[in-house]
């Protein structure tokens, strides 16, 4: 006896696909009025859609982005999977905050799994415009509240951000730049962006502390930190920087890259002002800055990268130049140089001279080799354009050596010592570092002379 199927299920072909959710309208109009369409399911256009949504319960998410290439019928049925409840709670995954610990394998797992959904989206959004597909994607992502710019109430605490950052890198990977364009402006006008940037970077710094933690964490979270490559980490920031004047672009860097406080994660404005900072409250600012010169950023020079750095070392005020030194030094070779290298074309040799002080200092604090120091000097000496220029700056490299020590003595020998002898121990650093700094100086002049 032939079997005879249920008819108490709704038949793929039979029936027009009938969903609540208005999300998925396109893709049924587009299933039920092309029939060509139906014959690619082949066996599968007798299979009831309520079994069909329970296969797809029990597939990976991988799984299901590998079936959506079958065919453009099959990706619609996924797509119509996705935009209902069941589908949406199964795939929206949202214990951002039930994590013991960063780097967990529940956070690694939740990041992937969103890495893969990222992927499943773009196979089945393939064959829409751009916007068509931002505006369904945004659709699907907003019943998720911790994806959006103040969604969260624990901001520090969740993981929502850095996962609807994964999938947008996994979606917008191999994108040409004017796409990605596109989705910087559709970020910005759904966030209201722009607007919120202008009030961190034209307000009093520490006005906002909230606003500016907001925007630290969707910067870093959403468009930042989850790229392989620079070039696209480069690009993305060049989108954040480049709409604002460079005395705002330097303030929205360090709110973006600069000191945070452990304990509220808010911006430390005055880590560069009040005394000698160390390496983990620079190195964010130094690796955003290599990024736009190493990799030869669309719209950034050279010259616009040290014009930034020269602007970044008077936020909120004029540093402390042991601390500018030390950017200098992690930004690499390359950066300190065309920095110093430019001082020196612009006369402002007596400035060079205090620099090179402190990154002599730096270097013995760190116990880096003094010879860098050396020779950078000497590669800056060059770039004077006569023997007296070389010789004065020399000289005012001495004077600055001795200029320092006095400026660190005096607090000592008046008695204003700190409680952790901080001003001591610099002056005991600074002597060191003017020693080794001569005795490499002789070793280069031996050197030469033997030669």
């Amino acid at each position: 006896m032939a079997s005879r199927v249920n008819t108490s299920f709704t038949l793929i072909p039979k029936q027009k696909c009938r969903r609540s959710n208005h999300h998925s309208s396109y893709f049924c109009n587009t299933l039920d009025s092309d029939p060509q369409l139906l014959s690619t399911l082949g066996n599968f256009k007798v299979l009831p859609l309520e079994i069909l949504h329970i296969i797809l319960r029990y597939l990976s998410v991988k799984d299901i982005g590998m079936l959506s290439m079958v065919s453009k019928t099959v990706s619609q049925h996924i797509i119509n999977y996705i935009s209902t409840s069941s589908g949406s709670r199964r795939l929206l995954l949202q214990n951002f905050h039930d994590l013991d610990l960063p780097g967990t394998k529940e956070e690694t797992a939740l990041l992937e799994h969103y890495r893969a959904l990222g992927l499943l989206f773009k196979r089945c959004t393939l064959l829409l415009p751009t916007k068509e597909r931002l505006k369904y994607i945004h659709k699907i992502l907003s019943e998720v509240s911790c994806f959006k710019f103040s969604g969260c109430s624990v901001p520090l605490q969740c993981l929502g951000l850095s996962c609807y950052g994964m999938f947008l890198q996994t979606l917008t990977a191999g994108w040409d730049e004017l796409e990605c364009h596109r989705v910087y402006n559709f970020l910005c006008e759904l966030t209201n962006l722009s607007r919120k940037m202008q009030t961190v970077v034209c307000n009093k710094p520490g006005s906002a502390r909230k606003l500016e933690l907001r925007v630290r964490l969707f910067c870093r979270n959403v468009l930042l930190d989850h790229w392989t490559h620079r070039s696209d980490s480069a690009f993305w920031l060049t989108r954040i920087l480049k709409p604002w004047p460079m005395v705002n672009q330097a303030r929205l860097l360090y709110i973006i890259f600069g000191p945070t406080s452990p304990q509220d994660g808010q911006v430390i404005w005055q880590e560069m002002i009040e005394g000698p900072t160390d390496e983990s409250s620079l190195k964010g600012l130094a690796n955003a800055i290599k990024l736009l010169y190493d990799t030869g950023a669309k719209g950034w020079t050279a010259d616009d990268v040290i014009s930034l750095v020269d602007e970044l070392s008077v936020v909120p005020r004029e540093w402390l130049l042991e601390n500018n030194a030390r950017l200098l030094i992690l930004s690499g070779n390359n950066i300190c140089f065309t920095f110093m290298a430019s001082k020196a074309v612009n006369g402002r040799a007596v400035e060079l001279a205090r620099l090179v002080v402190f990154l002599a200092l730096v270097c013995e604090k760190e116990l880096y080799c003094m010879d860098w120091t050396v020779r950078m000097m000497q590669k800056v000496c060059k770039v004077f354009s006569t023997a007296a220029e070389r010789k004065s700056f020399l000289q005012s490299i001495a004077n600055a050596f001795a200029c320092v020590t006095m400026e660190m003595l005096q607090p000592v020998m008046s008695g204003d010592r700190d409680d952790d002898d901080r001003g001591f121990l610099n002056l005991f650093h600074l002597l060191h570092a003017q020693a080794n700094f001569h005795k490499e100086v002789l070793y280069l002049t031996m050197n030469a002379i033997s030669s």
